[in-house]
C-alpha cells in the first residue's frame, strides 16, 4: 500500500463510505422563531424507551453519515426531500461506550407539521423548543467518573508492570435541560450544546 492509497481510504471512511457509526439529523424549524424538532422514543422500543432524541441511527453498509440522517428522518418522521434541506455537519460526538454519532443540521420547509408521519413503531410524540431557550439558558452539568476494568487476564507482565497499573479514572459530564417537563440530556443535549457553541 502506498501512501496516497492510505490516505484514500482513510477520506473514504470518514465519509462513511464503509457504513458504521451512527448518525443524527437535527431539525430546525421556522415558526416565527427558530427551533429544534425533538423525538420522544416509543415506551415499546428496547433501548432508551421514553428518551428525548433526535432522528438517527446506525449508518449502513455502503451508506455516508449524511444519507443514513435523511434516511432515519424519512424513516421515524416520514419527512424527506423536498420538504427536507441537508445542512452542515455539528461535529462528530463520540460516547463512553465505544461508538460515535455524526449530527447533521437538517432545516424542515414549511408545511413540514402537516406532512409529518411519526412512526408509531419508534416514535411516542414530537415537540419543538425555540433555540434562543438553549443559547438563553445553560444546561445543569453532572460529571460521571469511568473506571478502567481490566479483564483478569491482562497481560501486565508484558507492559512492565508484574503489579499491576495505576489506571487513571476518567471523567464526563451529562448536560440536562429541562423543557417543559421534558429532560433534555446525554448525547442529544451535547449536540444541542455543539450547536450553540456553534453560534
Amino acid at each position: 500500500m502506498t501512501y496516497g492509497e492510505l490516505t484514500s481510504r482513510l477520506a473514504a471512511a470518514g465519509r462513511g463510505e464503509k457504513g458504521g457509526g451512527y448518525a443524527l439529523a437535527v431539525p430546525v424549524v421556522e415558526e416565527g422563531e427558530l427551533s429544534l424538532l425533538f423525538e420522544v422514543r416509543s415506551d415499546a422500543l428496547q433501548t432508551q424507551p421514553g428518551e428525548v432524541c433526535f432522528p438517527g441511527g446506525g449508518v449502513e453498509l455502503g451508506e455516508t453519515p449524511q444519507e443514513a440522517a435523511l434516511r432515519e428522518l424519512e424513516e421515524e418522521l416520514g419527512l424527506s426531500v423536498p420538504l427536507v434541506e441537508l445542512g452542515r455537519p455539528l461535529g462528530r460526538q463520540g460516547h463512553q461506550a465505544g461508538f460515535f454519532t455524526d449530527p447533521f443540521l437538517v432545516r424542515l420547509a414549511p408545511g413540514w407539521r402537516e406532512a409529518m408521519r411519526p412512526s408509531g413503531a419508534e416514535v411516542k410524540e414530537t415537540f419543538t423548543v425555540p433555540l434562543d431557550f438553549f443559547r438563553r439558558t445553560p444546561p445543569e452539568r453532572y460529571t460521571c467518573r469511568l473506571q478502567t476494568v481490566p479483564p483478569a487476564d491482562f497481560p501486565y507482565e508484558k507492559i512492565g508492570f508484574p503489579q499491576g497499573y495505576p489506571w487513571r479514572e476518567g471523567r464526563f459530564e451529562v448536560p440536562l435541560w429541562m423543557w417543559e417537563g421534558r429532560p433534555i440530556w446525554g448525547l442529544t443535549a451535547r449536540v444541542v450544546q455543539a450547536l450553540v457553541a456553534a453560534l
